[in-house]
């Protein structure tokens, strides 16, 4: 008989360097690697924010534009000797409120004198201090106040809505001449967190009488949660990518059968 040509089928699994359906065992050892240290990072940094953050909801206008009405702020737990001038604070004090966490603007810490207003603007050890977050257009304080010397160990307290908040100045009279004990202090707002409005920006027209409050871990936290939650999609997604690579790689694939 006359030789003839003909093409067969190569198996599915054999010959040498075949890739395996399910990806080769390095690929396989990567992606459990990728899962494991994602779950870690991403249960880590939640960890991590649960201990040092506690969620808050606003329930006045008195923070407006900074923090409006309903806003969920997270608040990061500090020690009320941490507290700098312009950070916002989450206090409970009762003889201003009973039974309910404030929210409100450190303007002034003990020793400072503040007044207000020259210029329109909040006076603090005889600075005129610019204050970029109070609502556009309007002055620091419509009602004048008489300068205060705040005592030492207490904090003087403004809204950021000044003309409807119930802050220091409707507190002139109390024995502590409206001032708040650092001690009463329980939080520092670090971040708006729904409706989302990202971290606070820094409170730069206090940096002329002293250094302001460093940024607290939430960055940080965000990073972890994002990178953790990134490996494990990545990881998980190993398998089903390189079974479904393998199996085109060792479909049927055109064969000389030489001459027979």
């Amino acid at each position: 008989m006359g030789g003839e040509s003909t093409t067969r089928t190569a198996p599915r699994s054999g010959g040498t360097g075949t890739a395996q359906p399910g990806g080769s065992r390095l690929g396989e050892r990567l992606s459990s690697v990728a899962v494991a240290l994602g779950l870690v990072l991403f249960l880590g940094g939640f960890a991590w924010a649960a201990v040092s953050y506690r969620p808050y909801t606003v329930p006045t206008t008195s923070m407006t534009p900074t923090i409006d009405a309903g806003d969920r702020v997270l608040a990061q737990k500090v020690d009320g000797s941490e507290l700098k001038r312009g950070d916002v604070v989450v206090f409970e004090d009762k003889s201003w409120v009973t039974g309910a966490k404030v929210v409100k603007r450190v303007v002034a810490v003990g020793g400072d004198t503040v007044s207000c207003c020259t210029n329109g603007k909040l006076t603090v050890d005889g600075k005129q201090i610019d204050e970029p977050y109070l609502p556009k257009g309007s002055l620091a304080e419509i009602k004048n106040f008489p300068t205060v010397t705040v005592p030492k160990g207490r904090l003087f307290l403004l809204g950021d809505e000044r003309q409807g908040s119930l802050d220091s100045t409707a507190h002139l009279t109390d024995a502590a001449k409206g001032t708040v004990s650092r001690d009463a202090v329980t939080a520092r707002v670090d971040a708006v967190v729904w409706p989302w409005k990202g971290p606070l920006k820094r409170p730069t027209g206090f940096e002329t009488l002293g250094t302001l409050s460093q940024p607290g871990p939430l960055p940080t936290i965000e990073l972890l949660i994002v990178a953790g939650t990134v490996l494990v999609l990545a990881g998980g997604a190993y398998g089903p990518i390189a079974k479904r690579m393998g199996r085109r790689r060792a479909g049927a694939r055109p064969e000389a059968a030489g001459v027979r």
